[in-house]
């Protein structure tokens, strides 16, 4: 019996050196290991990550073509898909999402690292999963103008405990097609939702290592994952050990009775913070009480002055009360002056949570008051949103995919197939094509008005700062 056989290098250089010294991808980017010990970890054998690859290349091109790239956060793959048709070019993956209602363990949890660690990197591959089927749908049909594999961007909390777990995590993320992923500077067994009270930071040296150990993984499969580092030093006000020098400007000297180490916190310690992890990520984020764009400002300025160049990061988030904090104007130019300020990446973590709720208690609501009528006033304007816009999730069955399956049943059977779905369906009989371009609109849309009762209409950025030209919608 002969031997199995060589291993998978074939004699092949798999050592990332050449790439890291010539790509202009990697200036600025710290790595205190060599490409030999990449090269050793790897395996003999390089697998390609088409997805995560993809998705990387796509997101740091975006970062670097548009004004800033903004993104909503979805909780399921219809999420996804509706959200690259409205012409959005990136997926946030938000781990309180995943906590609240999707996780592996079919919890409702708080944004408190409880449920399983492979919950979020699940989350993302169903969310390719889902783009993957719209892009094969809509290539069958010829139709081939709208770009459906969108970068995700996902949350790996505080790495679900040390080193090596962050490790495995940043591997996970990219196996299920990652562009981005982000990590926090809290303890991993006590890490809280940033707009939570209790959050405890570790020292500053402490999460530089686990932002090596993602880097690292991202290096051994080979993919030029973006990382992001947010810290949560300007709300918290414990840490784990005075051990790191760095953040002993900090203390108060004061001690809690688990022996954690007050400190104060603030938009200085964020910026020290932010300015000693920049070397290592592409994208910092200091998560923040409230929108406030001149402690936005402070914040750029106060990386910028050591890092020019780095990118930031900015959680438009639900946990904040926008009218209340904000006036109409400065809502709508918010994002606009966020980009000037260098925050390309913006993103409203909790956009899936909010839209699916009050959708569905709309509709509960109106179901119980009008019966049928409040399901046919939705139907009605899915039927405008098709017409106007081009949604498709009105005609349900072709949306999953009932075409499509059609077309390979058909090929299997030589085009002989008596058995296909679609033809002789209620939707083919009853749901009249209307097709229509994508929605490219960028002021009050009609969508945002509610089952029952209408919404006052918001100015469109055009109309409150007329020089501001929104970016393009991202197609072919």
């Amino acid at each position: 019996m002969k031997s199995n056989g060589s291993n998978g290098t074939n004699g092949k250089d798999l050592s990332p050196q050449n790439d890291w010294t010539t790509n202009p991808r990697w200036e600025g980017i710290t790595r205190p290991y060599t490409p030999q010990d990449v090269e050793r970890l790897r395996g003999s054998m390089q697998i390609e990550y088409t997805i995560a690859r993809h998705g990387a290349e796509r997101l740091w091109d975006l970062l670097h073509t548009e004004a800033f790239v903004p993104s909503l956060g979805a909780m399921t793959g219809n999420q996804a898909i509706q959200q690259v048709k409205a012409g959005l070019p990136a997926i946030y993956v938000s781990g309180w999402q995943v906590a609240a209602d999707a996780n592996d363990v079919g919890q409702m949890y708080p944004d408190q690292s409880l449920y399983p660690v492979d919950s979020v990197p699940n989350l993302v591959r169903r969310i390719n999963q889902a783009l993957i089927r719209a892009d094969q749908i809509h290539h069958s049909e010829g139709k081939n103008g709208l770009h459906w594999f969108a970068p995700c961007i996902a949350d790996a909390e505080a790495g679900f405990g040390g080193n090596l777990n962050a490790f495995e995590l940043m591997k996970a993320m990219i196996e299920a097609g990652a562009a981005a992923v982000h990590f926090e500077d809290q303890l991993s067994s006590a890490k809280k939702c940033g707009h939570l009270g209790g959050k405890v930071l570790v020292p500053t040296c402490e999460f530089i290592q686990k932002l090596i150990a993602a880097r690292l993984a991202a290096d051994v499969m080979g993919v030029p994952t973006l990382i992001m580092a947010r810290t949560d030093a300007n709300s918290a006000h414990l840490l784990t050990s005075d051990v790191d020098p760095y953040d002993r400007e900090f203390l108060t000297g004061n001690r809690t009775p688990e022996g954690f180490f007050c400190i104060r916190g603030g938009i200085e310690s964020a910026i020290a913070r932010a300015t000693a992890y920049a070397p290592y990520v592409e994208l910092l984020w200091c998560e923040t009480s409230e929108p406030n764009l001149e402690e936005a400002r402070k914040f750029a300025e106060g990386v910028h002055a050591k890092y020019p160049d780095r990118m930031l990061a900015y959680n438009c988030s639900p946990s904040f009360n926008w009218k209340k904090k904000l006036d109409d104007t400065t809502i709508a130019r918010f994002q606009t002056e966020l980009a000037a300020m260098g925050y390309k990446y913006q993103f409203i973590t909790l956009a899936g949570f909010h839209s699916l709720n009050l959708a569905m208690f709309e509709l509960a609501r109106g179901y119980r008051l009008s019966g049928m009528t409040a399901y046919a006033r939705l139907q009605e304007k899915e039927f405008s949103r098709e017409r106007d816009y081009g949604y498709e999730a009105v005609k349900h069955q072709r949306f999953v995919g009932t075409g499509y399956f059609d077309s390979v049943a058909q090929v299997i059977a030589g085009g002989a197939s008596s058995i296909t779905a679609l033809a002789g369906s209620t939707e083919q009989e009853q749901f009249t094509p209307t097709p229509a371009p994508p929605y490219a609109g960028h002021g009050p849309d009609p969508a945002c008005q509610p089952i029952l009762g209408e919404c006052p209409s918001i100015p469109s950025p055009e109309q409150v700062i007329p020089e501001i030209k929104p970016a393009k919608p991202h197609v072919g």
